[in-house]
């Protein structure tokens, strides 16, 4: 099962600000679907309660410490590795966030789906800052300005280097 990691990031790594995304870009929301569709997503309770519902076409799995949350139509996992066990059988398993998730994610990550905002905003949620000697970039494909908030944008994808 390759593990990845899908986000959008500011130039700054801000990723959010009080539980809300910090821009809206439809092509940005066009290939999170396109490749998130038929996979599970892996996500935190907070991140989960800002989109306010499951996902369709998608097994959503939530993490959450509270032993009597639950999520309508999707599953509920206790820890990160808990959830993984959830989704073991799908050849790729998406993790959406949020920022606490990703970092406890980022270790164990095979490969990032990162779209980077060109501008830097003011967030209290922050993406890591990434080791770049772990990773080879697989791909970047440069978004026109021309989207909802207006703001450049890229799609980035990194595969982890493996250890030889």
């Amino acid at each position: 099962m390759t593990i990845s990691i899908i986000v959008a990031v500011a130039e700054n790594n801000a990723i959010g600000y009080d539980n809300h995304l910090l821009w809206h870009i439809s092509e940005d929301l066009k290939r999170f679907k396109n490749l998130t569709i038929g996979h599970h997503i892996i996500m935190g309770r907070k991140t989960y309660e800002s989109v306010g519902k499951p996902l369709p076409g998608r097994i959503n799995i939530v993490i959450s410490r509270q032993e009597s949350y639950s999520v309508e139509g999707g599953l509920i996992a206790k820890s990160l590795e808990e959830a993984l066990e959830l989704a073991k059988q799908d050849s790729e398993v998406f993790i959406i966030g949020g920022a606490e998730i990703y970092k406890q994610a980022l270790p164990i990550t095979d490969k990032i789906y990162l779209t980077r905002v060109h501008a830097g905003l003011v967030g209290d949620a922050f993406f890591p800052e990434l080791n770049l000697s772990e990773w080879s970039t697989e791909s970047i494909q440069r978004g026109k300005p021309a989207n909802d908030d207006g703001l450049g944008y890229s799609f980035i994808n990194l595969v982890r280097n493996r250890k030889s």
